[in-house]
């Protein structure tokens, strides 16, 4: 006698060992789901620390958002710093 746990993985449980178990199943659709959710996971710690390739990326981009963000603050540093010069010397006049 088995109680069904996760009928769509086949998972049920021996309520007199209190074990789950598989049911003569595969737990193949079970190992591949979290396999890529490893590499999901992996892939958001990589966009975290700015280092590593990403899963859609092409090959040859490690440094990809470290360099994005250092030249997006540059940019974004000269713009702020125009516009404050500009004001101070609009002052001046």
């Amino acid at each position: 006698m088995y109680v069904q746990v996760l009928p769509e993985y086949g998972f049920v449980v021996d309520p007199m060992v209190g074990v789950v178990t598989t049911a003569g199943e595969s737990l193949a659709p079970v190992i591949d789901k979290v396999t890529d959710l490893e590499a999901v996971a992996d892939d958001i710690v990589n966009m975290l620390s700015g280092k590593g390739n990403f899963l859609a990326s092409f090959p040859g981009r490690e440094n990809a958002l470290s360099l994005a963000g250092g030249m997006t603050s540059f940019w974004y540093g000269l713009a702020v710093g125009l516009f404050i010069a500009g004001i101070y010397v609009f002052h001046l006049i």
